[in-house]
């Protein structure tokens, strides 16, 4: 039997009480440590994209173990959502393997990719959650439409509307995800792309904003939405209530689990088992469609650390080969537009992430926490993905190729102030939506060298 949503809900006021000290250490700290050192996991920073299968296989039941031990914490209640013997397996059998977004001509299908997959990774640009000022946000949504490579499409946050400040659980956040929402259905009708899939209402950091945007003339039913998965493997009525708003309405849930590399889990072997078992639980708890998954490192923010990318790939590949379902791995590196570092970066992670088995989506240039993200990086990001798939790099010739690019990048984290790079209007002729001739120069030549690497299948 599966448990229905309601059923989870019920567990939320009936299941044990725990302080939330004690379900960080004695859960999460204590169960992964226990089951990395049960399994046998360790991770060799030379090795980002694990060759061997036995690898990604131990994750996954390493996963399922905490998943089915542990449950989730609800913070409203202090008590842990538990599940029966079964329960979390029969849903690993019904998590979704194909999903429609968007409608008509503009329509994509995402798939459960495997890893090697022959089919291309859906390429879903945007820099999620990013704070964007309302002036800019219009333009840098046309950047990534204008990129036919551009399958689907996502967004910042809107800081401010109108000139006023948008508070978080205050009626400007309703404000706010609506106008994000009319943004970005008018940028596709521009683009002459208006059935154009979106991940939409990324303005929205309560439940307030989420519930304004669930109507066909925001967010459509054959659109997105988050329904988090907070750290680590806890969750609050505010997002279950995301998932209940879009039970009836049917707009389509993706759950989004971001662990921390080196946080309560540990180091990338225990992050991978506590993202594993999140993802496990977010099926039934998140009600998801589909995953995003989106580790970070707990330094340095960026999903192209080597133990984050190792992470990812371990994780994509542990599904790939146990509980097929559709992952689109988020791409946050940890530089800005105008720099190289931000389309190696952005390189490594499609590379990782497509030989794997995942779907992509991004870019969150400069961690995402400025708008100094661009078209051009999202338009690499794609072209990396499908040169891998044409060129069937093995996960040997992957993980070669990964380690070269991370050489080219992996500096950054030793600086002060981060590499931040540039706003998008400082990359971009706002009258032309077209990159400066500097930035065009740098992609054009990280291409060059991305070819010269071995990526020779790349346009």
């Amino acid at each position: 039997m599966i448990p229905t949503f309601l059923d989870i809900l019920d567990r939320a006021h009936s299941g044990p009480k725990m302080t939330r000290k004690d379900w960080d250490f004695d859960i999460v700290t204590m169960l992964t440590r226990n089951l990395v050192k049960k399994y046998n996991l360790s991770w060799d920073k030379h090795e980002i994209i694990p060759g061997d299968p036995s690898v990604s296989d131990r994750v996954f039941q390493a996963g399922l173990e905490l998943a089915i031990q542990a449950g989730v914490y609800c913070m409203d209640t202090g008590r842990i959502i538990q599940f029966e013997p079964g329960e979390l397996e029969n849903g690993i059998d019904f998590m979704p393997e194909v999903l429609v977004l968007g409608e008509g001509k503009d329509a994509r299908t995402l798939i459960a990719r495997t890893p090697g997959d022959s089919q291309p990774p859906i390429v879903w640009a945007g820099n999620p959650g990013a704070p964007i000022p309302e002036e800019l946000f219009m333009p840098m949504v046309l950047s990534w439409l204008q990129e036919p490579i551009v399958d689907l499409i996502t967004c910042g946050s809107l800081t401010h509307v109108d000139g006023h400040v948008v508070y978080t659980g205050e009626p400007t956040e309703i404000i706010a995800t609506r106008r994000e929402v009319q943004y970005m259905r008018e940028a596709m009708r521009r683009s002459g792309r208006p059935g154009m899939g979106m991940l939409g209402a990324q303005s929205s950091l309560t439940e307030l904003g989420d519930l304004a945007v669930a109507h066909p003339d925001y967010l459509r039913p054959s659109d997105s939405h988050l329904v988090p998965m907070l750290n680590e493997m806890t969750t609050d009525f505010r997002n279950l209530s995301r998932a209940a708003n879009s039970l009836e309405y049917g707009m389509h849930n993706a759950s989004l689990a971001t662990v921390m590399v080196g946080g309560l889990g540990g180091n990338a072997p225990g992050a991978a088992v506590v993202q594993t078992a999140s993802l496990i639980l977010s099926n039934l708890v998140c009600q998801a469609d589909y995953h995003l998954l989106h580790p970070i490192h707990l330094r340095h923010v960026a999903t192209s650390t080597r133990g984050v990318l190792w992470m990812q790939s371990v994780v994509l590949q542990a599904f790939g080969r146990n509980a097929p379902c559709i992952i689109v791995g988020d791409i946050y590196p940890k530089s800005g537009a105008m720099t190289p570092e931000l389309l190696y970066e952005t390189a490594a992670n499609a590379v990782v992430l497509t030989a794997s088995g995942g779907h992509l989506e991004g870019v969150g240039s400069a961690d995402g926490a400025l708008p100094n993200s661009s078209g051009l990086e999202a338009r690499l990001m794609g072209e990396v993905g499908y040169a891998v798939v044409r060129q069937n790099l093995s996960l040997v010739q992957a993980n070669k190729l990964a380690l070269s690019l991370v050489e080219r990048y992996e500096h950054v984290f030793d600086l002060k102030e981060g590499n931040p790079g540039v706003r998008f209007d400082e990359a971009y002729d706002l009258a032309t939506m077209r990159p400066v001739p500097a930035w065009q120069q740098i992609y054009d030549e990280v291409k060059k060298d991305l070819r010269q690497m071995g990526l020779k299948a790349l346009d």
